[in-house]
């Protein structure tokens, strides 16, 4: 039996009375997603998955994502799934520039170590609570955040003739480089 998402939305808003869920529109979205206060995340995470109508057993992925100039300035994504009802659902906390910090859901969804971990590797989100809070991908001593938007690119320069000293142009002469003739056999 598939789970429809406008009722995994509604049995949401059932349960948890007075909080401000809103759904993201727009013609881009593709996935049904629910925005919702981070101060809650752990909360309705823990119903998703416990409720049996909804059965959300497992974070098939979270992550983060950089959105300047907007304010706030981060999103948390996080895609769930019900293997029992074959439906996947999207919900995503907005994290301002100030105090990047949202709650853990390794409670949760243990899987969600990694994900945090990748996260705050990347982003410089921080997740309260999290039994393990250090980098994952980048050296302990890495300084910054690199996907973030307003990080440096830091790359090396590739040679060319125009800017290399020294660089000698290629010889009119040299043909090695030249397009070959060929011959196919129907020709």
């Amino acid at each position: 039996m598939t789970l429809a998402p406008e009722r995994v939305e509604q049995r949401l808003r059932e349960q948890f009375l007075g909080v401000a869920f809103e759904r993201q529109r727009g013609e881009a979205v593709r996935d049904f997603t629910l925005f919702l206060p981070a101060d809650q995340l752990v909360g309705v995470c823990t119903f998703l998955r416990d409720d049996p109508e909804c059965g959300f057993e497992m974070l098939s992925w979270m992550g983060g994502v950089d959105l300047l100039p907007h304010v706030p300035r981060f999103e948390c994504v996080y895609s769930l799934l019900s293997v029992q009802h074959a439906a996947r659902f999207t919900l995503k906390v907005r994290v301002p520039e100030e105090q990047p910090r949202v709650p853990t859901v390794c409670g949760v969804w243990p899987t969600a170590n990694w994900h945090e971990r990748e996260t705050y590797d990347f982003y410089g989100i921080t997740f309260t609570g999290h039994p393990d809070m250090t980098r994952i991908l980048l050296p302990e001593d890495w300084v910054g955040w690199p996907l973030r938007k307003d990080s440096p690119l830091g790359y090396e320069e590739v040679a060319f003739t125009h800017n290399t000293p020294g660089r000698k142009l290629p010889s009119p002469a040299l043909k090695k480089l030249a397009p070959k003739k060929v011959r196919y056999r129907a020709q």
